[in-house]
């Protein structure tokens, strides 16, 4: 008979007892090996009357005994007094499986196997009468043979049994649980009942993903998991008919077999999951939200939902830049960020079908993996936004408002919307000038400087694109917003870009022939010097108040005596308008 059938008989069970005494000799059988058949020979001159047992190996952890109507599995050894061999589980690759109490047992093993621990190995001698008796089985056990078996234990498991959960380690806080029809992820090391490893997801170096309560995994594990928090550890022990049952599961899982799995969840979430926002830190002063449509410039912390951390802008020391509800980032981000102000500090938590969903990012983000964001908003703008001016300060009189091409001067901070300082005039022994207008700074500083009263003070926020636009400036960065602190200090009138000298009024009709005081058909430059500083004094006409007024006149004299002979001729002196126009007609030639 194969699969321990010799230890089969239909006779019930007694209670054991695991030592024995005879007339000659009083001993507990804690013998080793051919030391026990010794034993017995000497201790048995008559026949034994019960069962003798050697609890040879005893566990150090026992949480459970061998019962009548327990279901077990066991690997044996069977031989005879002179130790010869009559039959072992181990020869036909199986353990033998079988319930106890219940007459399916001879009578000694019924006995003999009661209050055994799963790894406990016992020795364990039975007389005849406890075994096939005077029968014996034709052509294996003789009449009136003891019979040795030699067992481990490798399973226990009842009908009445659940699964068990052991909580090893339970995170603090836990704000969402396992529930039917969730997706998880997980890592598990699937063990049988007597510790043999069968299975472990870190071997694989892969978390096991799936779905909870649909039939996607073995009842016990359905239920097993159910209330699991992220981080949380616990050990599973399903017992076998919540498990494989009776087939088992290839050459790994034997039939019957009870399953132990130390699990670790990383990972939850439902595809009806939307992006959950935590405000963590919003500032007193709000004056507007991030937009659809609109340009932000924020850092971020990113990380898996067990704390697995998979990237930061903070580690590349800049910050991560796009536009807001346009598609340029996944979906959760792009749904996390609005509403936002400038300041705030938030965490996104975004299930993966608005992340990366099943594919995840190669070697950093795993498949079907939920992801939280911890994001600062360092600014943000629209391409559509104009400079803003917000005057603290303004004086009570205010007579000039300054212009295009004034020369004025000012001081300012800049600094980025977060409060970085940027630069300062202050630093400067001497304050900045600037003709208003001209292309020797940014569009937003020329706006934000008009219609200054002289001591008045602005701050002045300036969107990129009137700014240092995408690529930034020294330290600058890339699409930053500004803001410049500025108090303007002095205004004069000024001339356009490219003109040294202005009329206040219209040119004189003969000019060649006021300036030539002499009347000798050419104009020095004594003549031109002292025709232009009249015209200055009388206020008829201003020079550029950026340079020294004698430089700057013998800079028109130079452009006007364009053969360079000291003089000029009528044919020589034209306006810079009607340069202008000149050029303009052979432009559009």
């Amino acid at each position: 008979m194969k699969g321990g059938g010799w230890l089969s008989r239909d006779v019930p069970g007694v209670k054991p007892f695991l030592s024995i005494s005879c007339s000659m000799v009083s001993f507990t059988m804690m013998l080793p090996g051919a030391c026990l058949l010794f034993a017995l020979a000497v201790c048995e001159p008559g026949p034994l009357t019960d069962v003798l047992v050697d609890r040879y190996f005893i566990p150090s952890q026992c949480s459970r005994e061998v019962q009548s109507g327990d279901s077990i599995r066991y690997h044996y050894n069977g031989t005879f007094a002179d130790g010869k061999k009559f039959d072992s589980s181990y020869d036909h690759n199986n353990t033998f499986n079988v319930q106890v109490g219940k007459g399916r047992l001879i009578p000694g093993m019924d006995k003999a196997i009661l209050g055994m621990c799963v790894n406990e190995r016992r020795r364990i001698v039975i007389p005849p009468h406890l075994g096939y008796g005077s029968q014996g089985v034709e052509n294996v056990i003789p009449p009136d043979t003891t019979l040795y078996f030699d067992v481990i234990l490798h399973d226990i498991w009842n009908h009445d049994d659940k699964v068990q959960m052991k909580t090893v380690y339970k995170p603090t806080a836990c704000k969402r649980t396992v529930q039917n029809t969730d997706y998880v992820r997980y890592h598990y090391n699937g063990t049988l009942l007597n510790g043999t490893l069968f299975d472990s997801s870190h071997n694989r170096m892969r978390t096991y993903n799936t779905y909870i309560g649909i039939g996607k995994l073995i009842k016990g594990m359905d239920e097993g998991l159910l209330g699991m928090c992220v981080g949380e550890r616990r050990i599973i022990t399903i017992p076998p008919f919540l498990a494989y049952g009776e087939a088992g599961y290839g050459s790994d899982i034997p039939p019957q077999a009870s399953l132990v799995f130390d699990t670790l969840l990383l990972d939850l979430h439902n595809q009806n999951d939307t992006v959950t926002i935590e405000k963590l830190v919003v500032p007193e002063l709000c004056t507007r939200q991030i937009e659809s449509g609109d340009f932000i410039r924020y850092h971020y912390n990113g990380s898996l939902l067990d704390g697995t951390f998979f990237d930061s802008s903070y580690s590349r020391n800049n910050t991560y830049d796009t536009y807001i509800g346009m598609g340029f980032v996944i979906p959760g981000v792009d749904q996390g960020l609005l509403g936002a102000c400038l300041g705030e500090r938030r965490r996104v938590i975004i299930p993966p079908h608005l992340a990366y969903g099943e594919d995840g990012v190669a070697n950093t983000i795993p498949a079907s993996a939920v992801l939280i964001f911890d994001v600062h908003i360092i600014d943000f703008h629209n391409p559509k936004d104009k400079v803003e001016i917000q005057s603290y300060f303004k004086p009570d009189a205010c007579k000039e408002m300054s212009q295009i091409n004034d020369y004025v001067t000012y001081h300012y901070t800049a600094s980025l919307l977060d409060g970085t300082q940027l630069y300062t005039s202050y630093d400067f022994d001497v304050p900045p000038t600037l003709i208003l207008g001209s292309s020797k700074t940014i569009a937003g500083l020329n706006q934000g400087l008009l219609g200054m009263c002289v001591g008045e003070k602005r701050i002045l926020t300036i969107p990129p694109h009137l700014g240092h636009g995408e690529k930034g400036a020294g330290n600058v960065p890339g699409s930053a917003v500004m803001q410049f602190n500025v108090e303007l200090l002095k205004m004069k009138p000024g001339v356009p870009e490219g003109y040294l000298f202005i009329w206040n009024d219209k040119a004189p009709a003969k000019l060649h022939e006021e300036l030539d005081i002499n009347q000798d058909g050419e104009i020095i430059f004594e003549e031109f010097s002292s025709y232009i500083m009249t015209q200055v004094d009388q206020g008829k006409g201003r020079l550029s108040p950026t340079d020294d007024p004698v430089k700057l006149i013998k800079d028109m004299f130079g452009n006007q005596d364009r053969n360079h002979d000291g003089k000029i001729t009528p044919d020589e002196l034209k306006l810079k308008t009607d340069e202008d126009n000149e050029q303009l007609v052979k432009d559009e030639l």
